[in-house]
């Protein structure tokens, strides 16, 4: 049986996304078919109560390398995941949803918090973010467009 792509938006190995309800406007990721879920760069996680239901806050860092520009977000836990690091490790990760916009499209998503500073990439875009409305093209770059040079630069930590 042949799948019909004609529904879904063509997307790179990398690509950048916005967090529209997080005011973020940019956060370069790694498109990861080989990742189930979306994971996100995030620092000083705290955990709290609110209306008997467990909360965390924490802070997104959305330029590679660089704490500059970091938002301070709060949002319940849906759950959390055993996740297997690259190394090998295996970690108990809080599971969020967030609205992320790609290429145009606003997918709300679930994704796991975790430590990524010393990874190339400040998040992971999982397959169940991807799978109603886009498909990869493993040798192309952002195909859902990208920021001015000056943004780009800024995420390289050259201004």
């Amino acid at each position: 049986m042949k799948k019909d792509f004609s529904d879904l938006t063509a997307i790179g190995w990398r690509e950048w996304v916005s967090f529209p309800d997080w005011k973020i406007d940019y956060i370069k990721v790694k498109v990861d078919t080989g990742a189930r879920t979306s994971s996100l760069h995030v620092g000083e996680l705290e955990y709290f109560e609110q209306n008997t239901e467990q909360w965390v806050s924490f802070y997104v860092y959305p330029w590679q390398e660089s704490s500059m520009d970091k938002v301070r977000i709060s949002a319940p836990v849906t759950s959390f995941k055993y996740v297997k690091s690259s190394s090998g490790c295996q970690e108990r990760r809080p599971v969020i949803l967030a609205t992320l916009e790609l290429a145009g499209q606003k997918v709300k998503t679930e994704m796991t918090l975790s430590n990524r500073s010393t990874m190339g990439f400040r998040m992971l875009l999982g397959r169940i973010s991807m799978r109603k409305n886009f498909f990869v093209i493993p040798g192309k770059s952002y195909l859902g467009g990208k920021p001015s040079l000056e943004i780009r630069k800024k995420n390289r930590g050259k201004i």
